[in-house]
């Protein structure tokens, strides 16, 4: 099959429509937030995008056509146009569009001069010469594509055609999809430092995404304008200078068996094994040091942190556990049985789960244990710190047998 062939059969056009959708109605709701609005939020249940108000009396209905081609014009016979008049008079006629509710035709096509999409922008409006072009092209088009829109519009009584155009408002030349990002970042522009618009946005969208798959499963779960509030915040104290963010995917990420057996010889692995803690804790470990090799991994790409930092962090980590280990050591003595020796290595092992996450942190605000537990697991799978009071002597000659070290 040849690439043209192929084109034909390609959804990518009314995927980029669904992922402009989803951007926009994020790019109005964030618009909205400083206006103080009490309002909902809704993908595909009214229209493409709905606002509603507290009430669910809706406020504003978006329907939005996304070209890939910026020649495309907004012509008074366009498709585009006609089958949002028809969605809309429907709604008219079954009552869910009400006086007072605004219909927003955002396009990224351009309505000519002297269309009737172009008397029905914001600025320059003329609703008689609109209402009078749209009649006149209902009475005399041939276009199949548009028959049905035509007839409704026909049918329609001029009165409630008139209610209809009165509230229609054409948004033309809007931003493609690829385009967004900066206009995201000039509504974000001051809820975070401009180095990370794109770390923050990214985080943000990801959370809405999520959101609106939620309400698409499940309409009439609306999204609360003080969700996104929240979120915002929420984001907005994690990017602060004493704080990083924390990325929802890896709070809910689990471990499954195969990731487990790939690590079954990590010598982190084989350093919790020398204390003969339970398996349980080892799943936990591994979870904790994929997590924390993650995280700071994004942290280091998206220049939230510096290599520095992190090597200060984990100086910090190795100082304070030497302190813990030396204690264990005068505590186990030299004639201690192997059981002893193993307690004791389980109580510095609890000692890096439960202790060390709540008072040794990469910054102060950054409150998520599994950045400290996986970082010391990190630090055990290089043998600078361990739990055994023998680890070194154990894992050396392990190593040896391996011929990972001479």
């Amino acid at each position: 099959m040849s690439i043209e062939d192929a084109s034909k059969f390609s959804a990518a056009d009314s995927t980029i429509g669904y992922l402009y959708q989803v951007r926009i109605a994020l790019l109005w709701a964030l618009r909205a937030l400083p206006l103080g609005a009490d309002f909902l939020i809704s993908v595909e249940t009214l229209d493409d995008v709905t606002f509603e108000e507290k009430n669910g009396k809706p406020k504003d209905l978006l329907q939005m056509k996304h070209h890939r081609n910026r020649k495309a014009n907004l012509t008074d016979t366009s498709p585009d146009l006609w089958k949002s008049l028809r969605i809309w008079l429907e709604a008219y006629h079954s009552g869910q569009v009400l006086n007072g509710t605004t219909l927003h035709l955002l396009t990224t096509a351009q309505a000519p001069s002297g269309s009737a999409a172009s008397y029905l922008r914001l600025e320059n409006r003329n609703e008689d010469a609109a209402l009078t072009i749209l009649e006149q092209v209902a009475s005399t088009s041939e276009n199949k594509v548009n028959e049905k829109a035509y007839e409704l519009f026909r049918s329609t009584p001029k009165g409630a055609k008139r209610s209809v155009i009165n509230h229609i408002n054409i948004l033309d030349c809007s931003p493609l999809i690829t385009d967004l990002n900066l206009e995201l970042h000039n509504v974000i522009f001051h809820a975070v430092e401009r180095q990370h618009f794109d770390a923050f946005s990214e985080r943000l969208e990801g959370w809405w995404f999520q959101r609106v798959l939620k309400q698409l499963m499940v309409p009439e779960n609306r999204i609360l304008a003080e969700e996104l509030e929240s979120q915002m915040s929420d984001l907005r104290e994690q990017f602060k200078k004493e704080s990083l963010p924390i990325d929802d995917d890896l709070l809910d990420f689990s471990l499954d068996e195969a990731y487990r057996e790939v690590n079954k010889d990590s010598i982190f692995v084989r350093q919790i094994e020398l204390t003969k803690a339970g398996e349980r804790r080892i799943f936990a470990a591994v979870r904790d040091y994929y997590r924390a090799f993650e995280q700071r991994s994004r942290w280091m790409r998206e220049d939230l942190i510096l290599v520095g930092e992190l090597s200060k962090y984990e100086k910090k980590l190795i100082e304070e556990w030497e302190l813990v280990f030396e204690a264990m050591m005068d505590n186990c003595g030299k004639d201690a049985t192997d059981e002893t020796k193993e307690r004791f290595a389980r109580e510095l092992l609890e000692w890096a789960e439960q202790v060390a996450p709540t008072s040794i942190r990469v910054r102060p605000q950054v409150t998520e244990p599994f950045v400290t537990r996986g970082s010391l697991h990190m630090l055990a799978d290089k043998l600078k710190v361990g739990w055994h009071p023998e680890f070194s002597e154990h894992l050396s000659t392990l190593l040896k047998t391996k011929g990972i070290i001479t």
